[in-house]
C-alpha cells in the first residue's frame, strides 16, 4: 500500500511540473507576444537605396581666345522659415509619409554627420505597410523624401545617398503584424560622402565654408536684391574652376564650388542656393537637360530666383563657360544667362520633373516670360 502510494504521488508531481512548465512556457509566449519584442517573423533590410544623378558631365560654352574680350571687375517675400534659413517648395509636394522622413532627416541632420546614426520610426508606417504593394509605397516616399531634402538643403553636402538605405522590419505577433522602419547606413561603412571619414571631417570642413560665406555676405550687406544676387552671381563665376576630369570629391557639392574652387553645375548651383538661403531670396534649384552652343544636349542644373515677385532664370555654369587657350569674358557672356524668363531659358533649357528615373515629379515656380530689366 506504502508503495502504490509513492507512485501516485510521484506520478502527481510529474504533472504538477509539467504542469507548470507548460503554463510557464505559454506565460513566455504570450508575454513576448503581446508585452515582449518577440519576432517570429523577420524581414529584415529590404533596403530603399537612392540613385543619384549626376550632373554637368560635359560644359556649356566651350569658348576659343578670339571670342572673348577684356575682363570687367566684379560691381560691387517668401515661403523663407527664418529659424533654418530654408524654402520649401519641394518638401510641400511631399506625401504625407515623405515628409515625416524629410522631417526626420532635417531634425538630425547633426546625428547624420557622424555617418552612422540610425533615424528610428518604428511602426509609424503601419498603416502604409499593411497596405499591398505597402513596402514599395513606402520606398517611393523614402526617395522622394531624399531628393527633396537633398535639393533644398545644400549644406547636407556631406552625405551620400546612394549610401543610406531605408530597412523595414516585419514583426507578426498574437496581436497582429507590427513594423520597425528605420535609416542606416546598410552594408556600407558609413553614408559620409567620398574624401569625408567622420564627423570630424564634416566640422572641419563647415568651417572653411562658414568662412568663406561670411566674405561674401560681407561684400552684400546694405545692397538691394539685385546687387546682392549679381554679387554673388558674379563672385561664383569669377572664383570657380569647372571640372572637367569629374575625378575629384566635392564636384557636385557646395563645398567643391565655395572652398575647393572647382565643381560641376550641381555644385554652382547649390552654392548659389546656399547664398539666396543665407540672404534671404527664396530660391530653387532646377534640373532638366540642356542644349549647349556645340547642339550637344546634357543633364543639367541650374537656379530660379524670386526678384520683386517674379520668378526668374539664373543659370551661373553656363555663365562661367569653358575658356579655350585662356582669355576673359565679356558683360554679353557673364549675363547671357543672368535673371532670364522663359521666352529665353527654354530656347536651350528643359526642365525635367523627376530627379531620378521613376521619381515623384515636382513642379517649379513659373518664371516670369520675359527677363529681368
Amino acid at each position: 500500500m506504502k508503495i502504490k502510494d509513492s507512485v501516485v504521488t510521484i506520478f502527481l508531481v510529474f504533472i504538477i511540473i509539467v504542469l507548470i512548465g507548460i503554463i510557464g512556457a505559454f506565460g513566455y509566449v504570450i508575454y513576448n507576444q503581446i508585452i515582449g519584442g518577440g519576432k517570429i517573423q523577420i524581414n529584415f533590410g529590404r533596403e530603399a537605396g537612392y540613385p543619384t544623378i549626376e550632373f554637368g558631365d560635359n560644359k556649356n560654352n566651350d569658348i576659343s581666345e578670339e571670342q572673348v574680350t577684356t575682363f570687367e571687375p566684379v560691381e560691387t517675400t517668401s515661403n523663407n522659415n527664418e529659424a533654418d534659413n530654408r524654402y520649401r517648395h519641394l518638401y510641400n509636394q511631399l506625401e504625407n509619409d515623405a515628409k515625416i522622413i524629410y522631417t526626420q532627416l532635417y531634425k538630425n541632420i547633426e546625428n547624420l554627420k557622424t555617418g552612422t546614426y540610425t533615424i528610428e520610426f518604428g511602426n509609424t508606417f503601419a498603416d502604409t505597410l499593411s497596405k499591398e504593394n505597402g513596402d514599395a509605397e513606402l520606398k517611393k516616399n523614402y526617395q522622394s523624401a531624399i531628393e527633396a531634402f537633398l535639393y533644398e538643403n545644400p549644406e547636407v553636402f556631406f552625405l551620400d545617398a546612394t549610401k543610406m538605405y531605408l530597412n523595414i522590419e516585419e514583426i507578426t505577433k498574437i496581436t497582429g503584424v507590427k513594423y520597425n522602419v528605420y535609416i542606416n547606413q546598410g552594408h556600407k561603412t558609413n553614408y559620409l560622402a567620398n574624401g569625408i571619414f567622420s564627423k570630424e571631417d564634416v566640422e572641419k570642413y563647415e568651417a572653411e565654408i562658414e568662412q568663406a560665406k561670411n566674405e561674401i555676405l560681407a561684400m552684400v550687406e546694405g545692397k538691394s536684391n539685385y546687387e546682392k544676387i549679381k554679387i554673388i552671381h558674379d563672385y561664383l563665376i569669377d572664383t570657380i574652376e569647372y571640372d572637367t576630369t569629374l575625378l575629384e570629391d566635392n564636384i557636385y557639392n557646395m563645398y567643391g564650388a565655395l572652398v575647393s574652387k572647382k565643381c560641376v553645375c550641381e555644385g554652382y548651383a547649390k552654392a548659389f542656393q546656399y547664398l539666396m538661403n543665407q540672404i534671404g531670396i527664396d530660391n530653387v534649384i532646377a534640373i532638366g537637360t540642356a542644349t549647349n552652343s556645340n547642339n550637344q544636349t546634357e543633364n543639367h542644373a541650374w537656379n530660379y530666383v524670386n526678384l520683386d515677385g517674379n520668378w526668374y532664370a539664373i543659370d551661373v555654369t553656363w555663365d562661367d563657360p569653358v575658356i579655350i587657350g585662356g582669355g576673359r569674358l565679356s558683360n554679353k557672356t557673364r549675363y547671357q544667362y543672368f535673371l532670364k524668363g522663359s521666352n529665353t531659358l527654354f530656347k536651350n533649357h528643359i526642365e525635367s520633373n523627376t530627379f531620378t528615373e521613376g521619381g515623384q515629379e515636382f513642379t517649379y515656380p513659373t518664371l516670369s516670360i520675359y527677363d529681368y530689366e
